[in-house]
């Protein structure tokens, strides 16, 4: 399972924290001048792999084409991590998942994956920072329901 030392939010026990807001006076790199910015925090939405694949499935050949962002999994491929907007773990209520958000600063997404053992399924990408938490959600319900029937047809 993947664990970053972060709180546990779940469906019956929602976490909260407040962001740090960024320091006034930071410009951007397209600005020309001063540091560039920090990636954005995210959350962290883990699942069992076999639910986790075939959302990862739907949601890259989806009629909307929904994004999916970096996707976690863990060494002994039993776990899948997607990496959420902050604030998820607040709301977040699908059962057979849980969303974990960092101690109220927030998972920087790295280069490289956070936990040792872990690895990339989806690296990082600059076009789809993190993945959506409602279009998740929708995939993670159809892929439960496609697991549930392919399990019942035995």
């Amino acid at each position: 399972m993947l664990h970053l030392g972060m709180a546990t939010g779940s469906r019956t026990t929602a976490t909260t924290g407040k962001t740090a807001a960024a320091p006034t006076g930071t410009t951007t790199p397209a600005e020309g001048r001063g540091t560039p910015p920090e990636p954005e925090p995210c959350d962290l939405v883990t699942v069992p792999a076999r639910q986790g694949l075939e959302a990862v499935d739907i949601l890259r050949r989806g009629a909307d084409q929904e994004a999916v962002g970096p996707v976690l999994h863990d060494g002994a491929c039993a776990t899948l991590g997607f990496l959420v907007p902050p604030g998820t773990a607040q709301a977040w209520d699908v059962p057979g998942s849980a969303c974990t958000r960092t101690d109220g600063r927030g998972l920087r997404i790295p280069a490289e994956p956070p936990v040792q053992g872990s690895g990339w399924l989806l690296p990082p990408a600059d076009d789809t920072p993190v993945t959506d938490p409602a279009a998740l959600r929708a995939a993670l319900d159809q892929a439960a329901r496609l697991i549930e029937a392919a399990d019942n047809c035995r």
